[in-house]
């Protein structure tokens, strides 16, 4: 799984993003946008919210 519960996606329609946040705050922090060809995976591995 992509980060488990940490993380939430937004993807981008039309686009080859994907826009990586947590939505524990208000307003929700974006923590990434990432191109979809990119190796997720290890990306949010190492990312802390």
């Amino acid at each position: 799984r992509l980060g488990a519960d940490r993380f939430r996606f937004l993807l981008l329609i039309g686009y080859p993003y994907v826009v990586v946040y947590t939505a524990d705050t208000d307003p929700p922090r974006v923590l990434r946008v990432l191109h979809s060809s990119r190796d997720l995976p290890r990306i949010l591995a190492g990312l802390d919210p």
